[in-house]
This record gives C-alpha cells, sequence and structure tokens, in this order.
C-alpha cells in the first residue's frame, strides 16, 4: 500500500532523514521504534505531507504522491493521527468529528454525515455520551480517542499513529492498542511510531528500528522483540544471565502474553 524510497527530508538545513525506506502492507501494523530525536515524527510529518521531503519518492497503491498536499493525501485515504492528539479544545465532540470528515464534505449529506458519526462513534463508547461536550473537557485519553475517531471519519485505508499512548493511562494504554488491532482486522493499515516499543512490536505485523534519520534493522514485529540489541536498547532489558535460548523464549513467553492480553492474537 505505501512505499518510501530512499526518502531524505530535513527542517531548515538540517537534515533528519537520510535515505529512509520502508512499506506497509494493505492491512498491516507497522511498527517504528526509536529513541527520542531519532526521525520518527518526522517521518510520520512527510508521509502525510505536512513536511515535504527532499529526495525519494512516495507511493501509495503504487502512484506517487510526492507532489500531493496534505489535504490531496487526506482525501486519497492517508490520515495522520500527530503527537499531542491535537483536538479543537473549543468545539464540542461532535464538531471535531465532523471536521475529520471534511475532506468527503461534496460526497457527504447531512444524513449520511451523521450516520458515519454513528458508525465511527460506536468504537468509541467513551466518547458517545460526549457529544455535545467542548473537546477540552475531556481527559488526555479521552482526547486520543477522540484524534484516532477524527482521522476515521475520513475513511482512511492508512493510518499513521505518532505516540499515540504518550501520558495516558495504563487504562487507555490498553484501549489504544485494541484499538489498533481492530483497525487492521477491519482492513485499515496501521503505521505506528511508539514509545512504548515492547507492545508496538507485539502486536506489529513488521517493524523498522530508526536511528539518527536512517532504518538500521527490520523484521517482523515479535521476531524484532526478541532481538538481544532491541530489548538491552528499547525495552530496558539487560543482560540477564540466562542463555540466549532462555532469553528468546522469555521474550516469546512475554509477547504472547501481551498479544493475549490486548486480545490482538
Amino acid at each position: 500500500m505505501l512505499q518510501l524510497e530512499d526518502v531524505t527530508a530535513g527542517y531548515g538545513s538540517t537534515p533528519v532523514l537520510h535515505g529512509v525506506s520502508l512499506s506497509v502492507p494493505d492491512a498491516a501494523v507497522v511498527s517504528l521504534v526509536g529513541a527520542n530525536g531519532a526521525g520518527k515524527t518526522t517521518l510520520a510529518r512527510v508521509i502525510s505531507g505536512l513536511l515535504p521531503e527532499r529526495g525519494g519518492r512516495i507511493l501509495f497503491g503504487g502512484k506517487s504522491i510526492t507532489p500531493l498536499s496534505p489535504g490531496a493525501r487526506l482525501a486519497l485515504g492517508i490520515a495522520h493521527v500527530p503527537e499531542g492528539r491535537q483536538v479543537f479544545a473549543g468545539l464540542s465532540v461532535a464538531d471535531n468529528l465532523r471536521l475529520g470528515a471534511f475532506c468527503r464534505r461534496d460526497a457527504l449529506s447531512k444524513a449520511a454525515l451523521a450516520s458515519r458519526i454513528d458508525e465511527v462513534i460506536a468504537s468509541f463508547p467513551d466518547l458517545r455520551t460526549r457529544l455535545s461536550d467542548p473537546a477540552g473537557n475531556l481527559s488526555g485519553g479521552q482526547q486520543q480517542m477522540l484524534a484516532i475517531a477524527r482521522a476515521l471519519m475520513s475513511g482512511p485505508q492508512l493510518i499513521v499513529l505518532d505516540e499515540p499512548s504518550l501520558g495516558l493511562s495504563p487504562r487507555f494504554v490498553a484501549d489504544v492498542f485494541r484499538l489498533i488491532g481492530n483497525l487492521r482486522r477491519s482492513g485499515i493499515a496501521v503505521l505506528l511510531s511508539e514509545q512504548n516499543a515492547r507492545l508496538s512490536l507485539a502486536i506489529a505485523d513488521h517493524g523498522y528500528v530508526v536511528e539518527r534519520g536512517r532504518i538500521t534493522l527490520s523484521g517482523p514485529g515479535p521476531e524484532l522483540l526478541r532481538h538481544e540489541e532491541i530489548a538491552e536498547r528499547y525495552l530496558g532489558i539487560g543482560h540477564t544471565g540466562r542463555s540466549a535460548p532462555e532469553d528468546a523464549l522469555a521474550q516469546r513467553a512475554l509477547t504472547e502474553r501481551l498479544a493475549a492480553l490486548l486480545a490482538l492474537s
């Protein structure tokens, strides 16, 4: 579905991405893992068109989207949920959702828009009774759910999620990851940039490690989760004194428990 080929980008005279290549298949969860400042947010912005690439190209559905604006990319099926949620605090929850469908305004009647809100909100029980409330009155977790619901209003094929669990309580973190699994099952692809490397790799079909604006390692999510270097650098798991096979089995068991806990297996 989405392919990046040797993409470079940056801010002003400062380069950030250096020849990044990756792909997101249809209805797959692909995780980006890396330290703060590695380039994950920049990569998300380049994909959605908020930051222009300086080199390489981006393909969506086999066609180049490099010259397209953010609005055109959204209309094509790429929705971006930015870090920090960025809901419109002074507008109601319902109005935030309506804005999510703005790119479809010519195709949706008033009745169709109301139906679309009902369809989307079915996956967000915390929001159903808050539609008339200002978005700024919601908790951080509820605002994150609203940001994702707003993205779904555009009817995307791919959602780019940038740090969706940042600052959330354990309950809402679990809700976010369950939702990601549901999106995959419904046929929507997810590119997940997430600080919680353990959870993001546990549910990912494929993962990429981003370091200093470059892809340094990639592979199936659970396989990366068992990788010794990943465990030490991003999961806070140092040398345990176990043999390599024992460590591998322990990591596999952890992955399976996480997937079962989130009902994503």
